[in-house]
């Protein structure tokens, strides 16, 4: 007996050598025909999608890079003449706008090269040149968390509803309605330093919870479209603070600005990089909604719950679970998250409330979730690298004069190029390894026949009405003595027999 490719049982014809790693062998894996298993399960994977959907996005941004340069368009007039001046040209647009791009989000070694230099014009030396040099450095990094922040607690409100079966749009109107709660406690109401800051997450969780839960209670009672319900509450928060900010409630006596007074001293997140960055308690916040998120989706009992509603409703519904009560359960946890984002930005960055408080951090949200695949791992990976896309974006436009919109389009590739896997792989060429080649496929099937044939013989000599005769063993006793007992011939099968005769 063998196992064949599809994992059925064939008999080996007797006599016939057994090769291993055949197809129809008990040594032979689907990878041995498929192509190289490590290939194969690196070709899968999320990992190698989301890097190649980089580079893909990468290089289109190049493209568009070239194509908005000046001084490459003035070299390509006098391509035939002189091309290296077309390629030194295209290549130094490219690499300057992506280093521009690091050196705003991740590291600036020319701005810590000029501050060393200036310490030991100086006299200094040793710590007293590095640390500055270093400081000075990172400090586009620590912007980068800095703006991530928010988005990671975000997406960890996006990805609750993701993973629960329910497409949460509204997290730009639920990060409004926290971040307005939160900011009016932080500088209307006068509490004791640790207690108002408190106070002030809390009433932002609450406001985004509740807020989230309308989504869920008109889906849970009325069958509405979490969707539609959700966008359109994004408009209802989003003017809804519009009209706030004209209100001597929210303004204060600066009846001219639509802006809310800053938020006091005593409700402001502590900073925990210096006072020359923005860096604040926040990022700590953004790790223990990481760490929320893997305890409630894979450990608690209503994350359970929330995931088989999500799977499979009519399921969970047979098993005993009020999908409504889940669906506005999932929406309240998920509104709680975002309305904490909206805290930590309104009292650790922006310190005061603004029409445009929100920012595009809702939708992003929705993209970093998607991205990491709403784990907890993928989403902190996901959001520190949108920030950096940010950050190095601006930079970059400011520094090299590319539009920021280019980041924009890079984001909307990595979206499209993650949405899609099979495409990336295509481009690459990997199809083959996902499946066999068409040759592959033909000497396993035929492998498949040359094992089978004895089986099928003797199913066509069976047919022809002919005994086939099977050869005791050797050491077989007489009739019985095996322990199978011999039915008795009946009255029916010696008619037969002599009718036969």
């Amino acid at each position: 007996m063998s196992a064949s490719i599809d994992g059925e049982v064939r008999p080996v014809a007797p006599g016939t050598a057994v090769q291993p790693g055949d197809p129809g062998t008990p040594g032979e894996t689907p990878d041995a025909v498929s192509g190289p298993g490590l290939a194969q399960r690196i070709a899968r994977g999320n990992v190698f999608v989301v890097v190649l959907a980089f580079v893909f996005a990468f290089v289109v941004g190049s493209i568009l890079i070239l194509v908005s340069d000046a001084e490459l368009r003035t070299a390509v007039g006098y391509f035939f003449a002189r091309p290296s001046d077309t390629f030194s040209a295209g290549w130094s647009a490219i690499s300057e706008a992506y280093a521009a791009m690091f050196r705003g989000s991740i590291f600036d070694y020319q701005a810590a090269s000029r501050v060393a230099d200036d310490l030991r014009e100086r006299g200094g030396s040793g710590t007293y040149v590095l640390l500055p040099a270093l400081a000075r450095g990172i400090k586009p990094l620590l912007e980068t968390l800095t703006v991530a922040t928010p988005l990671i607690i975000a997406s960890v409100g996006m990805a609750v509803s993701f993973r629960s079966g329910l497409f949460n749009i509204g997290g730009t109107g639920q990060l409004i309605v926290g971040a307005a709660a939160a900011g009016y406690v932080g500088f209307a109401v006068p509490l004791p330093p640790v207690l108002h800051l408190l106070v002030c997450l809390v009433v932002g969780i609450v406001a985004g919870g509740l807020y989230g839960g309308i989504a869920g209670f008109l889906k849970a009672r009325f069958g509405s479209s979490e969707v539609i319900s959700t966008i359109m509450l994004n408009w209802i928060a989003t003017y809804g603070l519009a009209f706030a900010l004209t209100t001597t409630a929210f303004t204060g006596s600066n009846k001219s600005q639509p802006t809310s007074p800053s938020v006091l001293s005593s409700a402001r997140l502590p900073l925990i990089a210096g006072s020359q960055f923005r860096l604040n308690l926040g990022l700590l916040i953004a790790l223990l909604a990481i760490v929320f998120l893997w305890w409630l989706m894979s450990r608690s009992t209503i994350g359970f719950r929330f995931r088989a509603v999500g799977s499979n409703p009519r399921a969970a519904e047979v098993a005993g679970i009020d999908v409504g009560r889940s669906a506005v359960g999932v929406m309240v946890v998920a509104g709680a998250l975002v309305g904490l984002a909206g805290a930590v930005h309104v009292l650790g960055t922006e310190h005061r409330l603004t029409g445009s408080i929100a920012g595009s951090i809702g939708f992003d949200a929705i993209t970093v979730a998607l991205l990491g695949r709403s784990g907890p791992i993928g989403i902190l990976l996901a959001g520190i690298l949108f920030a950096a896309l940010s950050t190095g974006g601006r930079f970059m436009e400011t520094s090299q004069g590319v539009p920021i919109d280019l980041v924009q389009v890079i984001q909307a590739l990595v979206v499209l190029f993650i949405a899609a896997p099979p495409l990336v792989r295509f481009l690459v060429g990997l199809r083959r390894i996902d499946q066999p080649g068409r040759a592959t496929r033909v000497r396993a099937a035929r492998r498949r026949a040359v094992t089978t044939e004895p089986e099928s013989a003797g199913t066509a000599d069976e047919g022809d009405g002919e005994p086939v005769a099977e050869t005791p063993p050797d050491d077989a006793g007489p009739p019985g003595a095996s322990g199978q007992h011999t039915a008795a011939p009946t009255d029916e099968d010696t008619t037969r027999g002599g009718q036969e005769r």
